[in-house]
């Protein structure tokens, strides 16, 4: 019997109990690149927040040459965009953020090494109030995307 699938299995149950830091959890993270050479990729999660109201305004990773808080918003013309989030996001009082595919979601940019099946990805949410929350996002290459919107190719755009 190989000792990798229970390795994999161990680790797998360490990571379903939730990151926690003071009155902010964070449940089901995980990462993802579309291809193994690609220079980018994005984390997901939800992130709930037991306390008073506070704002999520900046992450970091050292995956990433810049990691920043993206969401997707559609333009003018119907088409979905990807956009940078300078002023990050709310968190409201006994509320949480949903990062999913489609919408508010965490962008490396920059890879700074490949991000294969199962590594573990150390990323850091900061807040206004509650600080610095680390978190370690597994690397899920074959979870499927949620049914939603479909950002036409070369659609991105960093800024507000």
């Amino acid at each position: 019997m190989s000792v990798r699938p229970l390795l994999v299995a161990a680790t797998a149950a360490f990571l379903a109990v939730p990151a926690f830091a003071g009155e902010i959890s964070v449940m089901d993270p995980y990462a993802r690149t579309s291809t193994m050479k690609a220079q980018t990729g994005a984390a997901f999660m939800m992130i709930h927040n037991k306390g008073e109201a506070d704002r999520l305004i900046g992450v970091t990773s050292p995956v990433a040459e810049r990691v920043e808080l993206h969401t997707h918003k559609e333009n003018a013309q119907g088409v979905m965009q990807m956009i940078h989030v300078e002023e990050g996001f709310e968190m409201p009082a006994d509320g949480m953020i949903v990062m999913e595919r489609g919408g508010h979601h965490v962008m490396f940019l920059g890879l700074t090494r490949s991000l294969k099946q199962d590594d573990i990805v150390p990323v850091t949410l900061i807040f206004e109030k509650a600080g610095e929350v680390n978190v370690d996002v597994p690397v899920d290459l074959e979870r499927k995307p949620q049914e939603g919107h479909k950002m036409q190719h070369g659609q991105m755009k960093s800024g507000g």
